[in-house]
């Protein structure tokens, strides 16, 4: 499987909650970090136990998958019924198949007010 078709497999797989088929992408020690929350999961458990009890009623939209060998950059969509919708940029390095390494920038939709110095250059989205 190609480093691309892992971290498309992943986010399928997320969003089936097939948290065994996520256990074979993932390398037992692998660490993910979320830089933006300030936190690190050491393992593939711990990583996968995050996810697993990541409270309900939230699904995943892959909008893009960028690979440079083992090295692939994906952006998603992941809106929540309770919650709200959050993006994700996710750095992933594999290897052998699997991911060992990953870093996530996840935030919540508008949780960044654009400042009004900048209203008159910038459009809305």
């Amino acid at each position: 499987m190609k480093s691309s078709e892992v971290i498309e497999a992943l986010w399928d797989r997320m969003q089936a909650r097939d948290w065994d088929g996520i256990a074979a992408l993932v390398a037992e020690d692998a660490v993910v970090e979320w830089p933006v929350s300030g936190e690190r999961m050491v393992g593939r458990e711990n990583y996968i136990a995050v996810n697993r009890e990541y409270p309900e009623g939230w699904a995943i939209r892959v909008l893009r998958i960028v690979a440079d060998g083992d090295e692939v950059v994906s952006e998603v969509e992941v809106p929540h019924e309770g919650i709200g919708v959050f993006r994700a940029v996710s750095f992933w390095s594999v290897r052998d198949g699997r991911i060992v390494r990953a870093r996530e920038y996840w935030t919540s939709l508008g949780a960044d007010p654009r400042p009004e110095w900048r209203a008159a250059f910038v459009e809305l989205m």
